[in-house]
């Protein structure tokens, strides 16, 4: 059982860093780190197609391995 749950935290960290590495980068420099998280609070421009699939995919295997992570630890 703990060698099947590690297995698939590994997978699902593999597929995690690459749905991270297809996305787009919203902005560039020092003031979008600064005014990101305002315009995608607040921005009228909502993700559409491909990005919002990497987008909500990111969610889900963050989830998936937080979830795996604290099985894991409790199993050990």
């Amino acid at each position: 059982m703990e060698t099947a749950i590690n297995t698939i935290l590994v997978v699902d960290a593999i597929i995690m860093i690459i749905l991270v590495l297809l996305q787009s980068g919203k902005s560039a420099g020092l003031s979008g780190a600064i005014s990101g998280g305002a315009e995608q609070l607040f921005g009228k421009q909502k993700a559409r197609g491909f990005d919002l699939f990497l987008h909500r995919g990111t969610i889900v295997t963050g989830v998936i391995f937080f979830v795996l992570a604290f099985i894991s630890a409790y199993i050990i």
